[in-house]
C-alpha cells in the first residue's frame, strides 16, 4: 500500500469545506491519511477518538457529504480519486470490496452511490440533542424561569429585568413575531442590545410621558406588547 497521501486544494479550499469547524477537517485529513488505496477507511469512529474529534464532526463530514458510511461502518473518502492518483505497481486493491460494489466512480473522478446503496449510519449520528435532517424540526423550545433569566444577565453583566423579561414573552406565548421562540438568551441578547432595562411600570410611564432615554428606545411591538403588561403590576 502507498504511504504517501495528498489532498486536492479543489476540495480543502472550497467554501464547503472551510465552513465546516477546525476539529471535523481535521478528522477528515486523519481519515484520509490512514484510508487504503481506494480511500477507504474500517475504523472512523477509533480514528475520531485518536484525534480528539466528536460524533458531531463525523456526522458534519457525512452529511456535507466528504465521506460516504456504509452499514459496515466502513467509510470511504468521496473525493480519494480526486485527492490521489497511486501508481499500478504500488496499488492495492482494498478489502472491503462489497462496500466498493455500492459506489461508482463520476465523470469529475469522485465516489457516488448507487442508487440501491443507503446507509442508516448517517440517520443515526446525532449532532448533540438535535439530529440533522428531519430530526432538526423536532426540536421542542423550553421557556426559562425568572431565576435562569436572572442567572444569565448575571453572567452577562447588562441590566435586562428578568421578570419584565418572562411576563413579556409569556403574554406572547414565547413567540417571536410570527415564529415560535428557539433561543431565549439571544432575545436576551437583543434586549441588552436595545437597553430594555427599566422595570415596566416605570418603562411605561416614562414611555407615555415622552421622558425615556433615547438608549433604552424599544421597538413598537415590544411597546405595545409591554402596554399589555401593565395590569399585572397594578
Amino acid at each position: 500500500m502507498a504511504e504517501r497521501r495528498m489532498f486536492a486544494k479543489t476540495i480543502i479550499d472550497s467554501d464547503a469545506f472551510i465552513d465546516m469547524p477546525v476539529t471535523a477537517r481535521l478528522l477528515y485529513y486523519d481519515l484520509g491519511m490512514r484510508a487504503d488505496d481506494d480511500g477507504f477507511v474500517n475504523s472512523p469512529k477509533k480514528i475520531m477518538r485518536m484525534v480528539g474529534a466528536s460524533q458531531d464532526d463525523l456526522a458534519i463530514l457525512i452529511t456535507k457529504k466528504f465521506i460516504i458510511p456504509f452499514d459496515s461502518g466502513v467509510v470511504v473518502i468521496k473525493h480519494w480519486r480526486i485527492h490521489n492518483y497511486i501508481q499500478k505497481d504500488r496499488y492495492k486493491p482494498t478489502k472491503y470490496q462489497e462496500e466498493k460494489a455500492q459506489i461508482t466512480v463520476k465523470d469529475n473522478g469522485a465516489y457516488t452511490e448507487c442508487i440501491q446503496s443507503v446507509s442508516n449510519m448517517d440517520t443515526q449520528v446525532r449532532l448533540g440533542k438535535v439530529r440533522l435532517g428531519k430530526d432538526r424540526n423536532t426540536y421542542r423550545f423550553t421557556p426559562p424561569t425568572v431565576e435562569e433569566v436572572k442567572q444569565y444577565c448575571s453572567e452577562r453583566h447588562n441590566s435586562v429585568d428578568p421578570q419584565s423579561f418572562v411576563d413579556f414573552y409569556q403574554s406572547k406565548g414565547w413567540m417571536v413575531g410570527k415564529n415560535k421562540m428557539k433561543d431565549w438568551k439571544a432575545c436576551v441578547r437583543t434586549w441588552e442590545r436595545g437597553r430594555v432595562s427599566v422595570k415596566v411600570p416605570e418603562f411605561i410611564e416614562q414611555q407615555e410621558s415622552g421622558t425615556l432615554p433615547e438608549q433604552e428606545e424599544a421597538s413598537e411591538e415590544m411597546i405595545a406588547e409591554i402596554k399589555r403588561l401593565q395590569e399585572r403590576f397594578k
